[in-house]
């Protein structure tokens, strides 16, 4: 690691109700990956904002380069040579990989666009990188891992000397995740200072060098990477132990009645000649390997895909699920992988969140019962400890982990018997993660029955009572929790 060229000292920010950073500092020098954790709500999203001028502080200072600045926006930041690549990309799928590159920044030849110059540009920035895009493609028809590859383009034309990764690897597969790694190193080798934000503790000891925690707004202190373990890292984020013990056998009470049966279930490509039966109070795990054909049996089930063939039956009898709305009828909710996208909607209210799935309920004539509906949002609140001022708090304000709580309260207040819950923990942290699953084992200890989805194999070993394993849209293999292993589950996942 080279000398210091960020230092964030005593940084205080609130807002109205909420005292966001209490006083944080954090360093970074060139050449070093440095990490930045904390649960959900800790402050790391607002400690990038006051840097990159989103926000303004209201006390401490930040110097860079040897001097004390304050950015007012995150043009002055990223002219400085500050860069943010965010978790959702910021990106227009219709332009070219290098139209975004350079957007607001056009190159131009007598008046107009010069678009060969562009894409010139751009082969350079992948040259560097080390990495194969054709700039003159539409980014929408890129992977995920693509479009973030581009993003860190994007940001090395701004000469970045510091870039901030916002939970990076969240939707990467592990070949991309492998593919960023290299692009870190190399960053790191040419003397960038990185801030590294993610909730996966394994990357941490992979990538990092030294790791800067946060909790409850406030600074807890900065390990070097090598000198500490996972346990020490998780202690200082949430203040106490985390268990991550495996469930050893199934706690569904013998003689369960099914709740839930599928048969010879198809749609689309993904799912082919998919069966299973869910039982009262079971938590049945599906896995399998990315593109596996899980989310969309799940979709198909909940109506959100249309089926092409098979049968449904719910408490022994048979229905007909054709959209969202007949799933709802029957009983079941569904918590989507992508919740910014199908889960809630950022600018409404937590309480507006919260009754959307059950809003008759709340009607008292033509108008909504306020009352009623803020005493059912707050039962919920307390319940889930979802981190918030009061039921009006925007969604858009909450942190991950707490948007999601906002999710799961919304089919609790609809009170579904059947839930499924698709990567329930993504892009959430420790804390948050065990809190989710003491929820879940709640909800099936009080007779409701789950359906998770999950890519992480410690969740899965850790929740389920059985394991549905699919491969390539079918299903390969079915385990009891008492039998199941990671080789097992890998072996079937891997089945042609």
């Amino acid at each position: 690691m080279g000398e210091v060229i960020l230092t964030m000292k005593g940084i205080d920010k609130s807002f109205p109700g909420v005292h966001a950073l209490d006083h944080v500092d954090l360093e970074v020098r060139k050449g070093e990956v440095h990490a930045l954790m904390g649960e959900n709500g800790a402050g790391k999203s607002t400690l990038m904002k006051v840097l990159t001028g989103i926000y303004t502080k209201d006390s401490g200072t930040i110097t860079y380069e040897g001097r004390e600045v304050e950015f007012h926006n995150p043009k002055e930041a990223q002219d400085a040579g500050i860069v943010i690549v965010h978790q959702e990309l910021n990106m227009m799928n219709h332009l070219t990989v290098a139209q975004n590159i350079f957007i607001g920044r056009e190159f131009m030849k007598g008046g107009l666009i010069d678009d060969g110059k562009m894409n010139d540009e751009a082969r350079k920035l992948f040259s560097q990188l080390g990495i194969d895009i054709n700039p003159a493609e539409k980014m929408g028809n890129l992977t995920v891992g693509k479009q973030q590859m581009c993003e860190i383009a994007k940001a090395i034309s701004h000469e970045a000397k510091v870039i901030i990764f916002d939970e990076p690897s969240a939707a990467l597969t592990e070949a991309e995740i492998e593919e960023l790694f290299k692009i870190i190193r190399d960053l790191r080798a040419k003397q960038l200072g990185i801030v590294y934000i993610s909730h996966r503790m394994d990357e941490i000891k992979v990538i990092t060098d030294r790791v800067t925690v946060m909790r409850d707004g406030g600074y807890v202190g900065t390990l070097i990477t090598a000198d500490c373990t996972k346990n020490d890292i998780i202690n200082m984020m949430v203040g106490r132990v985390i268990y991550e013990d495996p469930k050893t056998h199934s706690m569904v009470k013998p003689g369960a009645p099914v709740v839930l049966k599928v048969e010879h279930l198809n749609a689309g490509k993904m799912v082919k000649d998919v069966s299973f039966e869910l039982h009262k109070g079971e938590i049945l795990g599906f896995s399998g390997l990315m593109g596996a054909g899980r989310t969309e049996t799940a979709r198909a089930l909940f109506g959100a895909d249309p089926k092409e063939s098979g049968d449904i039956w719910i408490n022994g009898q048979k229905v007909e699920i054709h959209s969202p709305q007949d799933a709802v009828k029957c009983g079941i909710g569904y918590l989507s992988e992508d919740r910014k996208r199908y889960g809630i909607v950022v600018g409404k209210t937590i309480a507006e969140n919260s009754t959307m799935a059950s809003l008759k309920d709340f009607l008292k004539g033509l108008f909504i019962d306020k009352k009623k509906e803020n005493e059912a949002t707050q039962k919920y609140i307390d319940r889930l400890k979802t981190k918030t001022p009061s039921v009006d708090q925007l969604v858009v304000n909450l942190s991950g982990g707490n948007q999601q709580k906002v999710v799961v309260a919304k089919w609790l207040v609809r009170n579904c018997d059947i839930l499924i819950f698709d990567e329930p923990t993504r892009g959430i942290d420790v804390g948050a993660k065990s809190e989710i699953y003491h929820l879940m084992n709640e909800l099936a200890a009080e007779g409701k029955s789950i359906i998770m989805i999950s890519s992480e194999m410690t969740e899965i070993l850790r929740m389920s009572d059985r394991i549905v394993v699919m491969c390539e849209g079918r299903k390969t293999a079915e385990i009891d929790i008492a039998e199941a292993t990671q080789e097992k589950i890998m072996h079937a996942a891997t089945l042609r």
